[in-house]
């Protein structure tokens, strides 16, 4: 089969885009890393790839917030292409910025949720660097398996998903929206540490009606390799856990 093509978006301030075209290289994609302007000066590339990814970093400095700048761009240049991309099969990603990106652009967690839900402060009002554990918690995302429990980093002092009411967070449990949530190492929930940022429902990574669009928080690129585990030299891990997500994204294609 051929491998799947990936656009890695970069802009100002984005800091991610190598460590995330390797790890698509690592499970048989092949990326190509591309400026969010030469995408809007030729959206027409989107029909050469298969999935679009959209890395962490601060876009713009995150000057007003974070990710609302490239959001802006996405929303205003790249709102209907990317959406006729989705339509079409293909997949999309947000990492830590790329999700905060996504959210504030209206593509997550879908149309009927503009403005509803938004990622804002952590409640520990300071940037949270820190391992965490993830568990995947719906069945039609092409990116994740339901029960996968996944140890990931987060690197973000906005990462608290939150939401206008209790409807609307009602509204993303019943129609399968939560895509990640915070646990610990046995898939319990709670407060700080375990959920780094007090996101509601402990909500680490949303997805839309598809299943074809995954936004998250935690940063997978950067456990892809069994040595970006902290403690790798006592335990001795086999793989990444981070390349998981990947390696079901291509999985899809094939």
């Amino acid at each position: 089969m051929p491998k799947p093509n990936v656009a890695v978006i970069r802009a100002a301030g984005v800091n991610c885009e190598e460590e995330t075209a390797f790890t698509w290289s690592t499970v048989g994609a092949s990326p190509r890393i591309m400026h969010v302007n030469e995408l809007i000066a030729q959206p027409a590339a989107l029909d050469e790839m298969q999935i679009v990814t959209v890395p962490g970093g601060f876009s713009y400095g995150d000057d007003i917030a974070s990710g609302r700048i490239l959001a802006n761009q996405l929303k205003r240049h790249l709102g209907d292409p990317l959406r006729r991309f989705v339509d079409r099969g293909g997949l999309l990603l947000g990492i830590c910025n790329g999700f905060q990106a996504l959210v504030k652009a209206g593509l997550l967690p879908g149309a009927e949720f503009a403005n509803r839900v938004t990622v804002t402060y952590n409640d520990s009002g300071r940037y949270e660097d820190r391992w965490v554990y993830v568990e995947a918690t719906c069945d039609h995302c092409a990116f994740v398996q339901r029960g996968q429990r996944l140890r990931l980093p987060v690197a973000h002092g906005e990462g608290k998903v939150v939401t206008d009411g209790p409807a609307t967070l009602g509204a993303l449990r019943a129609n399968h929206h939560v895509a990640l949530r915070y646990c610990d190492a046995e898939g319990r929930a709670g407060d700080f540490p375990i959920n780094p940022n007090g996101s509601e429902d402990h909500i680490a990574g949303l997805t839309d009606p598809t299943g074809r669009i995954l936004g998250l928080m935690p940063h997978p690129e950067r456990a892809a390799q069994p040595t970006n585990l902290p403690d790798w030299t006592r335990t001795h891990p086999e793989r990444g856990p981070g390349l998981s997500i990947f390696e079901n994204a291509v999985r899809h294609f094939r």
